[in-house]
């Protein structure tokens, strides 16, 4: 799920601030502690081949997090997929994973001990 930021509800709007909430962004429970994390990663990369071997040969990790810049194309399991871009704002769900289309930087939101697992399986494949 994506949203950009001039989609997100303004909860309130006064000089010097403004607060934007969305509601139901995604379901944290029982993940436990959460890690934050900065990606900085080049146009073409497709992490798709460092994900085999995973269930589904997809990330199962969700992440909630913000495209400061860039282009992003995540696909889910079922085949769908989102185009994401600086100001984007997302939750992704387990079972997805991501194309780079111009330089991006992202930052993340995801369960420590999931994405671990996820991240040391891309270590050991880039390192084979």
């Amino acid at each position: 799920m994506r949203i950009a930021k001039q989609d997100i509800p303004v909860r309130f709007d006064v000089p010097g601030a403004v607060a934007r909430q969305k509601t139901d962004f995604g379901d944290a429970t029982g993940y436990g502690v959460i890690g934050g994390e900065y990606f900085s990663i080049g146009a073409g990369t497709d992490i798709s081949p460092l994900l085999q071997g995973l269930k589904g040969d997809l990330c199962q990790s969700p992440h909630w997090g913000y495209v400061l810049q860039g282009e992003l194309t995540v696909t889910y399991a079922d085949g769908t997929y989102e185009n994401l871009s600086g100001g984007d704002l997302f939750y992704w769900p387990p079972g997805h994973t991501v194309k780079v289309g111009a330089d991006a930087e992202v930052i993340l939101f995801s369960p420590q001990d999931e994405h671990g697992k996820v991240i040391d399986h891309m270590l050991e494949k880039m390192s084979a």
